[in-house]
């Protein structure tokens, strides 16, 4: 199965909902990175968090998110676009403990509880619009639903979860978003509040083979939930060797001519992808002329 996402409206356009199935996504992020679990389950969940506030974009809007806990794991960043597309790395993907006393792997631990979730939105004026709230559990899910609470005035629930199998490819991932809208009746707010407390963790509903419409309809109610829009979801990179080349170019003819003198080459290697870039001695005399 693809991944993609899934948006609708429930309990009468009271609620707003959004699914995603990021199982391959996540893969190719840990294929590339060779992250290791709790690594993986901590990218896995920002990259998919990112992917669904990506879908709330419009054209060519994006949004950067960095996550900072303090944690061993470092940095966390990810980029997200309004078109399912999604990439991500993070500071130390050979990151891995045994499992929290839940038998989870222990995200909060890598993450780090003392540092900040910080977006970054660019909707096409002279600056992006930055949100920034700080790790309030280090799980993420909550540290999402936190920002989104916090920075965008909008009651919200983010489930997310990956489950990682031995080998350390990636067996299930996924999430969802709920938010309520301005004047949500309260016996709708009881209903969800019930169901959110009843249902079976994100991961499990995945690795159970729940398309994000099942998802949604475990959430909300099948009766209650209608479909508007479904998007591919992928990971996707936008590095290219034409922007590293133009990249080394503008470093100057000074700094090139000493990786030639020094080096004989260039290599440059994409944070995002790891996607490496050579650049051969006659190359870089090309770049000077």
């Amino acid at each position: 199965m693809n991944d993609y996402l899934v948006k609708a409206l429930a309990y009468d356009g009271q609620i707003r909902a959004f699914a995603a199935r990021t199982t391959e996504t996540v893969n190719e992020a840990q294929r590339r990175h060779y992250t290791w679990p709790t690594a993986s389950a901590a990218l896995g969940r920002s990259m998919t968090a990112s992917v669904m506030l990506g879908a709330m974009l419009k054209g060519e809007e994006k949004l950067t998110i960095k996550i900072n806990g303090g944690g061993p794991l470092g940095t966390i960043l990810v980029d997200a676009n309004a078109k399912g597309e999604v990439r991500g790395y993070v500071s130390n993907p050979q990151t891995h403990f045994d499992l929290n006393e839940q038998g989870k792997l222990d995200v909060r631990r890598a993450v780090g509880t003392e540092g900040t979730l910080t977006v970054s939105k660019d909707i096409g004026l002279q600056h992006p619009y930055v949100g920034q709230v700080p790790i309030v559990s280090g799980e993420l899910g909550d540290d999402f639903t936190h920002y989104i609470v916090t920075s965008e005035q909008t009651p919200s629930s983010v489930g997310v979860g990956v489950i990682v199998n031995p080998d350390n490819t990636i067996l299930a991932s996924g999430g969802f978003i709920i938010q309520l809208m301005p004047g949500t009746d309260e016996t709708v707010i009881s209903q969800l509040e019930q169901r959110l407390a009843e249902i079976p963790t994100i991961s499990n509903m995945v690795r159970a083979g729940l398309t994000p419409e099942d998802i949604l309809d475990e959430v909300l109610g099948k009766e209650n939930v209608k479909a508007l829009d479904t998007m591919p979801v992928n990971f996707q990179c936008q590095c290219s060797r034409e922007r590293i080349h133009n990249a080394i170019r503008g470093l100057g003819s000074e700094e090139i001519e000493d990786m030639i003198v020094t080096d004989g080459q260039a290599e440059a290697q994409c944070h995002f992808c790891n996607e490496t870039y050579l650049f051969t001695k006659d190359q870089l005399q090309d770049m000077l002329s």
